[in-house]
């Protein structure tokens, strides 16, 4: 498709132009840093790729691309055993395991691409699909199979142009949605946001404080995270395992290189009993924003001291005294999400099958498989 926007493919951090990071001023998840976190500790199921995109010699835009083998995966997760998850599994390994996406799959939310100002939203569609579909005739002529290729987490800001590109050839769907957290002006305090929250809800913030008695919270340093790697690891991989639907685990070395690259914006909080680590959780400082990343807990400390609720409150806590003006909690665990204050977001993707035949039933088939989730939002203020 005619597009006057160019593109060059990187794989390499250190073959990206100086002045990429001009552009993801306002991500950190586009940043030269972020990528080589995933250049260093990606996945071992996932390619990443970085694309740089230009009008007449002038980057005007740059751009994440991942490509995922979701054969390498000895599990989807493990929490539902059910028949629909039988089929799911069988499908997805047979005929959905090779996943090329313009987007970041470890995340939630618009962290694809950004181009400078002025720029028109048709051309940044054009040009995104058209780098895609190079990119995927690439990695084809590589010996690799293509199954399945998307672009994922868009807001309704870029759908209207993106919706007339793509929806020619693409089914857009939404999933579950993006929890974001506001602050409001007035809170200084995490006082000030107790003082905000009705009767219920006050009560229910007293009950988890006082469950947590016991848990010392500390913020791990670079050498203290590689001291406990081992533990580390063995509790985000239990909350992973469990999840209702993987496309991924994480590299056992990923939170050590976050930190030593990201250093003081990438923020690593241990939760202990008797100095034995029994959960964490992990913060990222994305401008204005507070990024929640992943976690671990032992099960069965979480459900006796709400443990998980709690980390919630701290990432608040943090959050608001430090000047954030949002929290973006991201997918999963919607409702109590919702019951500290999270709304949720809207974002959509789009998807093809390249198999004609199944592409015609991508509808069908996405609706069946997407895990539902019920739940009821939460309105925890006054």
């Amino acid at each position: 498709m005619n597009s006057k926007i160019q593109f060059t493919f990187y794989s390499k951090v250190s073959k990206l132009p100086e002045n990429w990071n001009s552009l993801a001023v306002n991500n950190i998840f586009l940043s030269k840093e972020y990528l080589a976190v995933l250049e260093k500790s990606a996945p071992n199921n996932m390619s990443c790729f970085f694309i740089g995109f230009y009008i007449e010699d002038n980057l005007v835009g740059i751009a994440l691309s991942q490509f995922l083998n979701l054969n390498l995966l000895k599990s989807f997760g493990d929490r539902d055993k059910c028949v629909k998850s039988s089929v799911r599994n069988f499908i997805f390994k047979n005929f959905c395991s090779h996943v090329l996406l313009i987007g970041n799959n470890m995340l939630t939310g618009q962290n694809a691409f950004a181009f400078s100002e002025g720029i028109d939203k048709k051309d940044i569609a054009l040009g995104l699909l058209n780098a895609m579909n190079e990119l995927k005739a690439n990695i084809q002529s590589s010996g690799k199979k293509v199954h399945i290729t998307s672009l994922k987490d868009y807001e309704n800001t870029d759908i209207v142009a993106f919706e007339k590109e793509l929806n020619k050839e693409y089914f857009q769907f939404s999933t579950q949605p993006n929890m974001v957290f506001t602050i409001l002006e007035n809170w200084k305090t995490e006082q000030d946001y107790i003082d905000a929250l009705s009767k219920k809800y006050r009560d229910q913030y007293k009950r988890a404080r006082k469950k947590a008695e016991g848990i010392e919270k500390r913020k791990l340093n670079l050498q203290e995270i590689i001291a406990l790697e081992d533990e580390i690891y063995e509790l985000y991989f239990h909350v992973a395992q469990n999840a209702p639907f993987n496309t991924f685990f994480l590299a056992k070395n990923h939170f050590r290189v976050f930190k030593e690259i990201l250093k003081d914006k990438f923020l690593f909080y241990g939760y202990f009993i008797d100095n034995k680590l029994i959960g964490f959780n992990t913060l990222i400082k994305n401008g204005a924003a507070m990024d929640t990343y992943f976690l671990g807990y032992d099960e069965s400390i979480q459900k006796e001291k709400l443990l998980y609720l709690n980390m919630l409150y701290d990432m608040i806590a943090y959050s608001i005294n430090k000047g954030f003006h949002e929290i973006v909690f991201a997918r999963t665990a919607l409702e109590i999400k919702s019951s500290v204050g999270a709304k949720p977001v809207e974002v959509f993707g789009f998807i093809k099958h390249e198999t004609k035949l199944i592409d015609r039933c991508t509808k069908t088939i996405f609706n069946y498989l997407e895990p539902k989730t019920e739940w009821q939002e939460r309105n925890p203020f006054k």
